[in-house]
């Protein structure tokens, strides 16, 4: 039997960041696919419908090969389809939506948001998309909010705790740390001249937090599987002492490494912050503050293994 002819469960949704929430969806989804006898299936967007729309989309948490990664770690009975949204996609109207769904993946039963809004200019409301299904012969459910004594947790949550550099909380919400990527490339080299050498990282798709001083953890990445590196002093900042630009960099020292990364493509998962950026008199004054940063670093990641 096709899974076409199984019939799928299809939830609905972008999954930014892939959240304790997010888990909790996917793996309720994956229990009852299975007693039901059907397809789990996430059904997900790409690229970012506020993207195609003119719109400002939010800050992203993660990228769409770790959206993939997480999703399969999480629930991996799960089938990842990734709908490319376009102008197209987005004109159609929330009966043809429904009629998508039911052709196209075979839905049987889907699970959204409460808020959820589909078809042109958001025109289908949940209750919208249970009268289409009984139509098009698939159930609608509205998924159950998880959270903890704080709130629910949500991508929002996520990127408003990121944002006011309370990497404790998007911890709690996303279940892991806050994770930037990319990979090494050239820089000026100053921190190989004061006894710090850093990796400088090229374009970092994922959200920054404030600028400051960072313990992290950091893996290699070497044909898509991500393999423990180093610990790291992260520094995310325009290095007010040493660079006249106002552009933002994002370099780590790695504790107890001397190897050459040139090339190398990096993650970097966000344990707590250190300090804000500061501007310090000269050099000598600048190697103190890093040398009294990698010791807090050191002392923090040593905690953090201990939890």
């Amino acid at each position: 039997m096709t899974k076409q002819e199984m019939g799928a469960l299809v939830v609905i949704g972008n999954f930014d960041g892939v959240h304790r929430g997010h888990r909790a969806l996917l793996e309720g989804a994956e229990r009852e696919a299975l007693k039901k006898g059907l397809d789990p299936t996430l059904l997900t967007f790409f690229p970012h419908p506020a993207t195609v729309l003119g719109r400002v989309p939010p800050p992203l948490l993660t990228t769409q090969p770790r959206k993939r990664e997480l999703v399969r770690e999480i629930a991996p009975r799960v089938r990842f389809h990734e709908q490319t949204f376009d102008l197209a996609f987005a004109a159609q109207t929330p009966d043809a939506f429904a009629r998508r769904l039911a052709e196209e993946l075979g839905t049987k039963a889907v699970i959204v948001g409460q808020n959820f809004r589909f078809g042109k200019g958001r025109a289908g409301g949940f209750d919208d998309l249970v009268a289409l299904g009984k139509t098009y012969g698939f159930e609608a459910h509205s998924e159950s909010l998880h959270g903890d004594a704080k709130g629910r947790w949500s991508s929002t949550r996520a990127r408003e705790a990121i944002s006011r550099g309370d990497l404790a909380d998007a911890s709690e919400t996303l279940g892991r740390p806050h994770m930037l990527s990319g990979r090494v490339v050239h820089g000026k080299k100053l921190g190989r001249t004061i006894g710090f050498p850093t990796c400088n990282l090229g374009e970092v798709p994922e959200m920054l937090p404030p600028l400051g001083v960072y313990a992290a953890r950091v893996d290699r990445v070497n044909d898509g599987v991500a393999h423990p590196l180093a610990g790291g002093a992260l520094s995310i900042g325009v290095n007010p002492t040493t660079d006249a630009t106002n552009d933002v960099k994002v370099e780590v020292f790695l504790l107890d490494f001397d190897q050459d990364l040139y090339g190398a493509e990096l993650r970097l998962h966000i344990v707590e912050r250190i300090r804000g950026e500061e501007k310090f008199d000269g050099i000598d004054a600048l190697k103190r503050q890093i040398s009294a940063d990698v010791h807090e670093v050191r002392r923090v990641l040593s905690a953090a293994k201990k939890l």
